[in-house]
């Protein structure tokens, strides 16, 4: 939350909504999009649609893990395990755009 620029949108789960998230990113100058839990009284506004786009990277860093080196972490080196996930994503958009 740290390094939530000015005017950005907090796109996030279930699982935070919480006054105290949302007040956090108001600090910071940042909307959040957080779909309301069940059981509040009173439900935030939501858009579904950037929650979505929220989908999309989840499912990103999900095929990522799929790769037993990324999700295990065996490269000791920080360079190594980052080239390691460079290609796996390069090799992921290439399969994206080339299917039919």
């Amino acid at each position: 939350m740290a390094d939530l620029p000015r005017g950005s949108v907090l796109l996030a789960d279930k699982a935070y909504d919480s006054s105290a998230v949302r007040w956090a990113a108001q600090a910071r100058g940042a909307s959040a999009n957080i779909p309301s839990q069940a059981d509040r009284k009173h439900p935030h506004p939501f858009n579904p649609d950037l929650h979505r786009a929220r989908n999309v990277v989840e499912r990103a860093f999900c095929r990522l893990k799929d790769w037993r080196r990324i999700a295990t972490r065996y490269d000791k080196l920080a360079r190594n395990y980052l080239a390691a996930v460079q290609l796996i994503a390069l090799r992921a958009s290439y399969l994206v755009e080339s299917t039919p």
